[in-house]
Formats: C-alpha cells, structure tokens, sequence
C-alpha cells in the first residue's frame, strides 16, 4: 500500500508540473494570436490594392503573358502545402496535409503529375517518411512568416511554372494552407495559383464605392511583368500569415484542452491518494485492534 501510495504522489507531481507548462503554453498562444491577426489584417490594404491593379491589366488589356496563359494539355502540377514547424497544435498540421492528400489524388485522377513544394518541418517529415520525392522545401518561418520568406517561395514557384515541362516544369501551381475564420474556425482551403486566377483575397467594395482608372506605362505588358511576381509573393504570404494565425488558435485550442484534462487527471490521482491512505490507515487500526484482542484472550485463558 506504502509503494501505490509513493506512486500516486509522484504521478501526481508529474501532471502538476506538466499541468503548468501547457498553461505557459496557452497563454503565450492566446498573446501570439492577437499579433498575427494584425499582420495579416495589416497586409490586406497592400493585397487588395495590387490585387485591382493586376485585374484591370489583366481585364483592360490583350496582353498574353506567360504567367496569366492557360496551357492547352497540363500535365505536371506543383502543390504547395503550408503546414507548421512546431506541434502541439491539434490537428492543425494533419488537416492540412489531409487536404493536400485529397488535392494530390484529384489531380493524378485528372491525369497530371505532382509535384510537391512544402513550407514546414511537419510537411516535411510526412513526405520523407512515406519516401516522397519532394521539389523543394523551407523551414522556419511557420510562427512569423515575413514577406522575404514568401518572395523566396514564389520566386521558385514562378521559375518552375515558366521552365518547359519537357525540362522538369510544371503547367499548374496549387496551394494548400489553413484560413483563419474565427478563434473558433480554421478551414483548411486550396487556390490555383497559376495560371493566374485573379481573386479578391479580402472583402469585396462597397457597392457604392468607385473603383480607379489605371492608366499603363509604358505597357501593358511591362506592367504586368512587374506586378504578376509582386503579386504571387502577396498571395503567398497572405496565406502564410492566415496559416500563421490559425496554427496558433489551434496551438491554443489544444493547450487548454490539455490543461484541463491535466486538472481532471489531478483530481482523480488526488483522490486515489486520499482512498490509499485512508486504506493504509483503516489496514493500520485493524492490525492494532486485532492485536490487542489476541493479547486481551490470551491474558484471559492464562487465568
């Protein structure tokens, strides 16, 4: 009874400590969240402008620009999956990579080869346990994603899209990542990048509101070449700051459930301990009862 009671008593203190840490952890989330949603509401004016600019070249000019071409018969499709470089985030990551798995299938149904391009340690290790070959990968910037990092990715996504397939290119570039709706919501969702969809990445205007007039110098084209790369990185890190700000709603999310059930796991070991010990002391009481009785009888019958 003395070495379940020991064992209790240490279980006890495990969970108490690792009790504090997921609070810790909960916390420092809940702290996180506000500034990446600030980030991210931060780049919307700077995305939405540039998104307008790319449509009305793209709208009010003729211009058949390599990266706005659909391609007749693609063949070859790259995929890129942002996931998270930590865990204790729930199943943020493996919603993500379920969704990825389900892209994958639907574009090898459609007869196209992917290829994977992944942002996180956890994408990362999923692909290279299944022995996967992957395109390119990063690292690193899941908790603050800057614009630097998302230029890098578009930058290499952009070259692979302009490289003949004949020479390892791909025809279509999709992306996978996690929307913040809510503390509440995180929808895992994929866009097709390119060929270029031109999509309103924030909330629509106003009904009333008058949209400018652009005015292109000097063409079309040059405008296009300098505003389609800038655009591509915007749509990047818009979706890396929404996965910034969901990973960490889920990193909170978890926390607290952890928390809680370490609470409920104390309180279960606490009153196991009290049940033992009061075992221990009912066992004690009853040996000294019993003893004293024996003693009491033999005492008796030597008279």
């Amino acid at each position: 009874m003395a070495a379940s009671l020991r064992e209790l008593k240490q279980r006890r203190s495990s969970v108490t400590t690792i009790k504090k840490i997921t609070r810790a952890m909960e916390l420092i989330a809940a702290s996180r969240i506000v500034k990446a949603q600030q980030r991210a509401q931060a780049a919307a004016p700077y995305a939405r402008e540039l998104t307008r600019a790319v449509s009305a070249v793209a709208t009010f000019s003729n211009v058949d620009h390599p990266l706005t071409t659909e391609k007749a018969d693609a063949k070859r499709a790259a995929v890129l999956i942002l996931t998270s470089d930590r865990g204790l985030a729930g199943a943020y990551s493996s919603n993500v990579l379920r969704e990825g798995e389900r892209l994958n299938q639907l574009l090898k149904d459609a007869g196209r080869e992917v290829v994977p391009y992944l942002s996180g340690r956890k994408a990362i290790a999923y692909y290279g346990f299944r022995r996967r070959t992957v395109a390119q990968s990063w690292s690193g910037a899941s908790d603050k994603p800057s614009y630097d990092d998302a230029k890098a990715i578009a930058d290499a996504l952009i070259e692979a899209f302009l490289t003949p397939t004949e020479e390892g290119g791909v025809d279509e570039i999709h992306v996978v990542y996690t929307r913040f709706v809510s503390m509440m919501t995180q929808r895992p969702e994929v866009i097709r990048l390119l060929p270029l969809e031109v999509v309103e990445g924030t909330e629509a205007p106003a009904e009333d509101e008058v949209l400018p007039l652009y005015e292109f110098e000097p063409s079309a084209e040059d405008v296009l070449d300098g505003l389609l790369p800038k655009y591509v990185a915007s749509r990047i890190h818009f979706c890396m700051l929404q996965a910034a700000a969901s990973e960490l709603a889920n990193r909170q999310r978890a926390m607290k459930s952890a928390t809680d059930n370490a609470d409920d796991l104390i309180k279960r070991l606490t009153r196991e301990e009290n049940q033992a010990r009061q075992a221990g002391i009912t066992q004690e009481i009853s040996e000294i009862v019993g003893g004293a009785n024996a003693l009491a009888d033999a005492n008796a019958g030597s008279e």
